[in-house]
């Protein structure tokens, strides 16, 4: 899934290689998918994007805009995107394909669920992407400690735990159950804890753990359970993921456990991470 870090990797890999393509050709909902959402009739994006030229991205949370003019092409947390130069072998089953003039291709496929909207200006009002451009991304200097206290001190959620507080409700958009899993680990705090449990060291630990670990996996070019836009594994190294849980942790050498919760998994380490 696209989170904060794939995001950012994303945008800047799109920049780089699609600055100044024309748009050739688009093939929209090939495969249909029961989860995957359109604006409008996906049918007049080919009329919408052709001839159009990549000018500018950006990343909001776990959403990818990519400015075409006065056209704009947004990419949910769900999207999985690929280039692929002229000639390459091309996947059978996709939700979007766009052939640029060089004759290149950027190909998007939804796994669980993911949304491809195509939009002109400000018309397509979503209130999860205009709280991802609102809310200061926690990597900006505007995501300060005083900040993020009235996040986690807020009085309605202390008796959330600390998964719910950080990944859910939009409070933080782009910080997922993925990466939040690694932000625990850092700053030794149980997914399950209920915020008012907290110390002031761990508030304050927390928060340096957030800021510390995106950047980090936006550095190493997002985590390695993910695929960057040449189809490689982000150079970030997990500590907590499907990939190190038949290890012992790094720190204490105690078990990895994942369980159930909130809908989906969370890994912490028995010995390093108290509930």
């Amino acid at each position: 899934m696209i989170e904060i870090p794939e995001a950012i990797v994303l945008s800047h890999q799109i920049i780089e290689t699609l600055h100044g393509k024309r748009i050739e050709d688009v093939i929209v909902n090939q495969t249909p998918h029961k989860f995957a959402w359109f604006f409008g009739d996906h049918r007049d994006y080919n009329s919408k994007l052709n001839s159009k030229i990549i000018e500018k991205t950006h990343a909001y949370g776990g959403f990818i805009e990519i400015i075409l003019g006065d056209t704009k092409l947004l990419l949910g947390e769900g999207i999985s995107l690929r280039y692929f130069i002229k000639g390459e072998k091309l996947p059978q089953r996709h939700q979007l394909l766009i052939q640029f003039d060089d004759k290149s291709v950027l190909v998007a496929t939804i796994q669980m669920y993911g949304g491809i909207w195509c939009f002109e200006g400000e018309e397509f009002d979503n209130i999860y992407y205009q709280l991802a451009k609102e809310k200061p991304s926690p990597l900006s200097e505007e995501f300060d400690f005083k900040y993020y206290k009235n996040i986690i001190l807020d009085e309605s959620l202390q008796k959330k735990s600390v998964k719910a507080v950080l990944a859910t409700e939009q409070r933080i958009p782009g910080l997922g159950n993925g990466v939040l899993q690694d932000i625990l680990f850092n700053a030794k705090v149980h997914p399950k804890r209920k915020v008012i449990t907290l110390s002031d060291e761990e508030i304050e630990r927390l928060y340096h753990a957030i800021k510390f670990t995106l950047r980090e996996m936006v550095i190493n070019g997002g985590r390695d359970t993910e695929k960057d836009l040449f189809g490689c594994s982000g150079g970030y190294v997990t500590k907590l993921s499907r990939k190190t849980l038949k290890e012992p942790c790094m720190a204490c050498g105690g078990n990895i456990i994942k369980k159930a919760y909130m809908g989906g998994s969370i890994y912490y380490c028995e010995g390093c991470q108290i509930e």
